[in-house]
Parts: C-alpha cells; sequence; structure tokens
C-alpha cells in the first residue's frame, strides 16, 4: 500500500467516508460510496515514483489499459496523481469531496458574467485549476449576485460566499482563422475553466461559454478535457463534439516542490535531475462545436 494511498483513505476517513482497498486488474484502488446518493466510487491514487521517461511511459500505458478493462464493467474512478496531491492539497481535497456529492450548489441564474483582467484571471486559476493560468485573449469571470431558495432562507451560504465572490473564471484564445470553401472560419480554443473548489456551479460553464458566444461571435471553438481528472461528458452537454484523443504529455518532476515540468522528447536528456521523477498523463479528449456550417 502505498504512502499516497494512506493519506487519502486517512483524509476519506477524517470526512466520514468508510472505504474499502480492492484490487482492479492489478492496479489498487480505494473504493467507497457517495455521500448524497450512496453510488460506488473508486480512487486510483497515482505515485509518481519512475526515474527513467521509458518507465514512466510504460506505467502509463499499463494504467490506461487497466482503466479501460475497468470502465467495461464499472465506472471510470477518480484518478488522484501525487503530484497534484502534495502541491495543491487544499484544491484537490475539495474536488474530490466534491465528485463525492460534498459540496455546496450554487446556481448560475444568481450570477453574473463579467470581463475580467488578467491579474485577476492568473489569481484564481492558479489557485483553482490544475495547470494554472495560460495564454489568452478573451478572459470572463462568474460572479454571484444574489442567494435564492433554502441557501438564502438558511443564511449559510450568504456568509461562506458573499455577493460579489468570483464564483469561476473561464478563458478563450485569439481566433485562428481557416479557408473553408467560400468561408473564412474564425476558430477559437477554450483554453481554461476553473470554479472554486467545493462548489458544483450549476449552468455556469453553459453561461460564460453563451457570454463568449454573444460577443464574439465565433465560428468555431474547440477544447480538450484532461483524462487525468475528467472524460469531458460535460462538453458533450454543451453540445460540443467529440473528435479525437490527444496522446499524453511527459513531465519531469520535481519531488522536493512536486512542481512538474512539460518536457519535449528531443529535450529529456538535458533535463534529467538526481532524484526528479517522471509521469506522463493519459491525454486528452478533444471536442467541437461548430457555430457555422462548414466541411
Amino acid at each position: 500500500m502505498s504512502r499516497l494511498a494512506i493519506d487519502i483513505a486517512d483524509f476519506l476517513e477524517g470526512s466520514g467516508f468508510h472505504h474499502s482497498f480492492q484490487m482492479r486488474h492489478d492496479m489498487e484502488v480505494i473504493c467507497l460510496k457517495t455521500s448524497g446518493s450512496g453510488s460506488d466510487r473508486m480512487i486510483l491514487p497515482m505515485e509518481i515514483s519512475a526515474r527513467t521517461p521509458e518507465d514512466a511511459a510504460a506505467m502509463a500505458e499499463s494504467t490506461s489499459e487497466c482503466l479501460r478493462l475497468i470502465q467495461i464493467m464499472e465506472e471510470r474512478p477518480i484518478i488522484i496523481t501525487e503530484d497534484r496531491w502534495r502541491k495543491q492539497s487544499g484544491m484537490m481535497k475539495a474536488r474530490l469531496l466534491s465528485h463525492l456529492e460534498v459540496f455546496d450548489r450554487i446556481y448560475a441564474r444568481n450570477c453574473e458574467v463579467r470581463k475580467i483582467d488578467k491579474k485577476t484571471a492568473t489569481e484564481f486559476l492558479e489557485a483553482n485549476h490544475s495547470y494554472g493560468y495560460a495564454a489568452c485573449r478573451y478572459r470572463y469571470g462568474l460572479f454571484l449576485k444574489r442567494h435564492t431558495g433554502h441557501i438564502a432562507a438558511e443564511g449559510t451560504g450568504a456568509s461562506k460566499y458573499p455577493a460579489g465572490t468570483l464564483m469561476a473564471v473561464a478563458t478563450f484564445s485569439n481566433a485562428r482563422k481557416w479557408i473553408k470553401g467560400d468561408k473564412i472560419i474564425r476558430s477559437y480554443e477554450w483554453t481554461r475553466y476553473a470554479s472554486l473548489p467545493g462548489v458544483r456551479l450549476s449552468g455556469g460553464m453553459g453561461k460564460l461559454l453563451d457570454t463568449f458566444i454573444r460577443e464574439v461571435r465565433p465560428d468555431d471553438i474547440m477544447t480538450y478535457a484532461d483524462l487525468e481528472w475528467s472524460e469531458g461528458k460535460v462538453y458533450e452537454r454543451l453540445g460540443f463534439v467529440f473528435e479525437g484523443v490527444k496522446d499524453g504529455v511527459m513531465f519531469c518532476v520535481d519531488t522536493g516542490s512536486w512542481t512538474r515540468l512539460a518536457m519535449k522528447e528531443q529535450v529529456l536528456q538535458t533535463h534529467m535531475t538526481e532524484g526528479a521523477a517522471y509521469f506522463r498523463n493519459f491525454g486528452s479528449n478533444k471536442y467541437r462545436l461548430k457555430l457555422t456550417d462548414y466541411q
């Protein structure tokens, strides 16, 4: 049993979840029931232990095959990597509890969308997104306006999330222009989305997306769902269409600070340091939303 698995299990026990350790296709997982519906969930702790890129690639291939086999009969496990758990502990614990149906529900109808500056977007995404801030052209924030229903009646949510709280951020790239037949297609990438950890923001992604579409009028929007955390079904509910899988990325991980450095294959050797570990993620699902008809 790994140290990471024990730490996660201790956190779950302290949060009121009873769990068990089980084997699924040669992988040790943590099994438990969610807080609300009581449905079965699995957590896969991923230690960052490979000492060479080759070992990391082999481990990623093996894990991906095990995940494929698990998903034939059961739901995809929640994957928690060691570097995320160590470096972004608060965020990861809140996100884990949210997946286990322990969250504060906020409705997007009680929020308003406003443009935000780079500083505001950077601070929010560095605190609440696994990969932090990324270069972008358009930045939107979802701000709480009011509380309604039982939250307003009980007053608990009002003290936790006062009016004016920045609840979520979405960022989009500048346009890439394509010539498709007799049309010039302006395509944008949805580069980042994050909400406050521990919050289920119902309709938040859709409200931010609708604002971007209304103001910028793109012909096409593409985005990626990181398979380390999500398969991207939420994008399908927003009208995006699955286009394929992007290969995994190799990272060099400083096991002192638990910082990831994305690396290209041709420069791996020059970045190797004593004590470094390597991790290849599971790639991303690519999605596209066509707003203009083209071939």
